[in-house]
């Protein structure tokens, strides 16, 4: 069979590009698919970690990566917030990527030509649509969250600009009435957080061909469902998860020794036995609240693995680990009085610590990734968002679906950012053995309901077939 291409275009994050690499691996190994796929990273200042990701996966068979060509940052007075600097960046980057597209549009094999069939780009790339309209390529939206989370985006893109969010909404994609409590920073503060960006990408999503969406039917059913029914004039739509990086990073990054001692730790912990708090790359706590966890932690009396890290210390940079955990952070004596059966660290490979036989629960910030992983290998998760649409993931997990522990869903708490060591207690307990274990039988199969998933596909068989009938 002829073979085909396709491109990738990411947004410069490691939540962004990891999961659009791991779908270019499945158009690829799909029942042995004439597919090959190109990668057009875009570079962003103090992000060493992408370049490490993107140097890791070179060697992969049928999918290169192209290293664009620096486009100038958008000027200050141009932005009020990160969505908005973002957006204006990789937009920076259309002549470069147009110029890059017509080349690989002339790509020749050994077989003869090879014909670009789709440009792929995620939710923040969506000025590319211009590009792949002037080059006549068909264009595809890749969209790595939920389902519940596409809904809600379209939805606004329906809603006046001065509509406020201060009461419950009726959301397509969602069963249940939203409170607003739960809705993503940028609904409640729009000019500091850059609503209209959002929105204006949402407006564009109708313009591509189809969207590809990092979900399956079994986890999602009432939104994929919604999805069709309440928005008209929508692509086709292509559940085509769970995409999950499961080698992770602990092949590829820096901190190869610190990941080697987590797991020395953990092959020496009861099957099952270990609550693991993790946070994400982004995700920090105050003092005040790495103490109200500690004390819930020991006051729970599990066994516990967590993952801190300190503050960014620059705007665009992201948070590091401590050079040495200080124990002023933590009650007088907590390291000491938990050594047996805790261990507090820095980066861990999530994925790879999720694997393992002995974790029995997660503590976790509630990124789409970090929820599919959780499924995955069936570990139940207790809700701990802390920016973006996080919350509205959490809500997800823990109203609509039944998947999760609720500690906290919204983190703009009514009584402060604080979440007190009683909660952290309660939650973490029951997570651990709550209602008898019903949760985690529920966890566990939703997970051999996503690997069934996985040997079929049908949606990504669609996808691909489609792509090939774009063979001229």
């Amino acid at each position: 069979m002829r073979r085909a291409e396709v491109a990738i275009i990411a947004s410069p994050s490691m939540g962004n590009l990891i999961p659009a690499v791991e779908f270019a691996t499945h158009l690829i190994d799909h029942h042995l698919s004439p597919i090959s796929v190109v990668i057009l990273t875009i570079s962003m200042p103090q992000r060493p970690l992408i370049d490490d990701y993107v140097q890791s996966r070179t060697s992969t068979q049928h999918i290169r990566f192209i290293q664009l060509p620096h486009a100038d940052p958008p000027p200050p007075d141009q932005y009020t917030s990160s969505i908005e600097f973002i957006s204006l960046y990789i937009e920076n980057h259309k002549p470069i990527i147009k110029q890059t597209l017509k080349q690989l549009s002339t790509t020749v094999s050994d077989l003869g030509p090879v014909p670009l069939v789709g440009l792929f780009v995620d939710m923040f790339c969506t000025s590319m649509i211009d590009v792949a309209n002037d080059l006549d390529i068909p264009c595809y939206l890749f969209f790595s969250s939920p389902a519940a989370n596409l809904g809600f985006v379209l939805h606004l893109a329906t809603l006046p600009a001065t509509e406020s969010f201060t009461t419950e909404l009726t959301v397509p994609g969602y069963a249940n009435i939203v409170p607003s409590s739960v809705l993503p920073s940028f609904c409640i503060n729009k000019n500091e957080f850059g609503y209209s960006t959002f929105v204006r990408h949402a407006l564009r999503y109708k313009e591509t061909k189809g969207i590809i969406v990092n979900t399956f039917q079994e986890l999602e059913p009432y939104a994929l469902e919604s999805l069709s029914s309440n928005f008209m004039d929508l692509p086709p739509v292509y559940p085509v998860g769970p995409i999950i990086d499961h080698a992770g990073p602990a092949k590829w990054h820096s901190n190869r020794s610190g990941h080697e001692k987590t797991i020395e730790w953990l092959d020496r912990q009861p099957e099952c036995s270990v609550v693991f708090l993790c946070f994400g790359s982004m995700g920090t706590l105050t003092p005040a609240q790495v103490r109200e966890i500690a004390i819930g932690l020991e006051r729970a009396g599990y066994r516990f693995l967590w993952a801190l890290r300190e503050p960014a210390k620059a705007k665009l940079k992201l948070p590091n680990d401590y050079e040495h955990i200080d124990e002023s952070l933590f009650p007088d004596g907590f390291i000491d009085r938990t050594a047996e059966i805790g261990l507090v660290c820095g980066w861990v490979p999530q994925v790879t610590v999720l694997a393992h036989k002995a974790i029995g629960g997660f503590v976790s910030h509630c990124g789409w990734n970090s929820i599919l992983e959780s499924i995955s290998y069936g570990v139940p998760i207790a809700t701990w968002p802390l920016y973006g649409e996080q919350q509205m993931n959490a809500f997800e997990m823990v109203r609509e679906l039944g998947l999760g522990v609720e500690i906290r869903l919204d983190s703009r708490d009514k009584g402060g950012d604080l979440v007190l060591a009683g909660e952290v207690e309660r939650g973490v307990r029951e997570l651990m053995d709550g209602g008898d274990g019903v949760l985690r039988k529920k966890v566990k199969k939703m997970r051999e309901k996503s690997n069934n998933v996985l040997m079929e596909n049908k949606a990504l068989g669609d996808l691909i077939d489609v792509l090939l009938s774009n063979i001229n």
